[in-house]
């Protein structure tokens, strides 16, 4: 089945329920000659979890691998508080295997990279613009109820640790020194603080949820393709 799908051009991560003449099949189920087959994408509203055969289980703390053209988004989801592994030289033999190690979901611009069978999890970003990007996986991954803003360093995906002001006031420029709210990365001891930066993050979060709701309501919408 997973052969058959793709042959279309379709990546199996793209699918979420597939149906052999009306009953619920795998990716390793044989197609046969007059099945009829019908394919459906994600679901965004229905739940067919007891009934697909095809989607892996849910993950309680996704964990993201992008590929060299989503590195804006990389740094976006980073600012959610999400795991997200970034590098702009990675191969794709590089990816494939990063996100089949750390059982990551795979984002990426090339809908055939998606195609190799040691990716489980992943997604074939449509969107060009980062912001887009950005609503587009959280609808797909119903991330807003998981994300943690500001816990994560957007320099190198290190966890952030609260810092007193006191053990780096002497580190910090005359106009910063004021400030009382300061977090260091744990990995390469990035320091942030909330500053003019930090504002416009906090409306692409305020952005992103309103944008969520607004459009998670919205109904699903499923394709199917058949064979006679």
């Amino acid at each position: 089945m997973k052969d058959f799908i793709e042959s279309f051009g379709v990546p199996h991560t793209e699918v979420d329920l597939v149906l052999i003449n009306g009953s619920s099949a795998a990716f390793s189920t044989p197609v046969g000659n007059r099945d009829r087959v019908s394919v459906y994408p994600p679901f965004r509203s229905l739940d067919v979890s007891s009934l697909t055969q095809v989607r892996p289980p849910v993950q309680p703390a996704p964990r993201f691998v992008l590929d060299v053209h989503l590195g804006r988004l990389a740094a976006y989801l980073r600012m959610l508080g999400f795991d997200s592994a970034y590098s702009n030289r990675a191969s794709d033999p590089e990816l494939a295997r990063l996100a089949e190690e750390q059982d990551a979901i795979l984002l990426t611009r090339d809908r055939y990279l998606l195609m190799r069978s040691e990716i489980a999890r992943g997604h074939w970003v449509r969107s060009v613009n980062p912001k887009e990007q950005l609503l587009e996986v959280s609808l797909r991954f119903h991330l807003l109820s998981l994300m943690k803003p500001f816990t994560r360093c957007m320099v190198c995906n290190g966890s952030l640790q609260q810092v007193s002001r006191e053990s780096v006031v002497e580190t910090l420029p005359p106009k910063v020194a004021q400030k009382v709210d300061f977090r260091r990365c744990g990995a390469c001891g990035q320091l942030y603080w909330e500053g003019t930066h930090h504002e416009r993050m906090k409306r692409i979060v305020q952005w992103l949820r309103q944008s969520v709701q607004t459009t998670g309501g919205a109904k699903d919408k499923v394709g199917q393709a058949s064979l006679g």
